[in-house]
């Protein structure tokens, strides 16, 4: 009888040990980016000498503070995740209630391939898009916040893609059915019924594509970002961004201070990832209770 717990519980310690070990980790990362930018970390390095609602307000220019970067890198996710998600919904429904088994197998190994591109590769495309636009449509057209923000939409698709996909076919054949079998159109069936059930599900996936948007520099280096842009004007405009900061300090710093300065910007990025994902959990427990009571 002993031996045939053996299994289970080797299991059971080696899933524990890789937990903490995962833990013991990210604690590490966390602990050394607070050690090392946590005395940086004040209105000085956000506002620089501009008055906190003067830059909020957009009446005066920030320079020197990363108030630009962190409205830039804000203003990148929106506009990823807000392209992104409409067509990863919709793309999603489809390989889920309407394609054949064929077109899934298909569609589905496109999917697959689009997911293990690359960023560089993703970012080098957005700008041979750019090359291609500026010389055959409009001669105005340069690296962007737009470019940047299709280009990343582009990356981050085949999550919310599968994403969607997977919450819809994890629903149960019998709640699937319900809804047709009282008179419902496949479409009632899949926009009342199919999706508020899954769109807990979903957001699990919103929430990867917002991490990924918020931390990818390859992409943005090639389509956009620069060091001193400004909060950006238009879609059109280039713009600033803390993985991009980061990244371009930490390889050309000039001293310790603004070294410094970079390990702060770091903190800041995993500030308000945190944020976001910790506002897409209560989102997510909200529809998680509403799906309760409709259930």
């Amino acid at each position: 009888m002993m031996s045939q717990h053996l299994p289970d519980r080797l299991l059971s310690v080696f899933s524990w040990l890789c937990a903490l070990v995962l833990t013991a980790g990210v604690s590490i990362i966390i602990g050394f980016l607070i050690l090392k930018g946590g005395r940086s970390l004040n209105l000085d390095l956000i506002f620089a000498d501009t008055r906190p609602w003067d830059a909020i307000l957009l009446k005066r220019q920030v320079f020197g503070g990363l108030f630009p970067a962190i409205a830039g890198t804000f203003l990148l996710i929106l506009l990823s995740v807000g392209i992104a998600l409409p067509l990863g919904l919709c793309a999603g429904i489809y390989l889920a209630e309407y394609a054949s088994s064929k077109a899934r197998n298909v569609f589905g190994f496109i999917v697959d391939l689009l997911a293990g591109i690359p960023s560089i590769v993703v970012g080098l495309f957005g700008f041979s898009i750019t090359i291609f636009l500026h010389h055959f449509y409009n001669s105005r057209i340069y690296p962007c916040l737009l470019i940047s923000a299709l280009s990343l939409a582009f990356l981050v698709l085949p999550y919310i893609i599968k994403t969607t996909q997977g919450a819809i076919d994890r629903i149960p054949l019998l709640t699937r059915l319900t809804a047709p079998g009282l008179g419902a159109t496949k479409l009632q069936n899949v926009v009342l019924v199919l999706l508020p059930l899954a769109l807990s599900d979903i957001v699990s996936g919103v929430v990867l594509a917002i991490g990924r948007c918020a931390e990818d520099t390859a992409v943005i280096m090639l389509t956009g970002v620069v060091a001193t842009a400004g909060v950006p004007k238009s879609l059109f405009s280039s713009f600033e961004a803390l993985p991009f900061y980061i990244y371009y300090t930490a390889s050309e710093y000039t001293g310790p201070a603004e070294l410094v300065k970079g390990y702060g910007a770091a903190l800041i990025l995993l500030l308000i990832c945190s944020m976001l994902f910790v506002f897409a959990h209560l989102i997510k427990r909200l529809i998680d209770r509403r799906a309760g009571i409709m259930m």
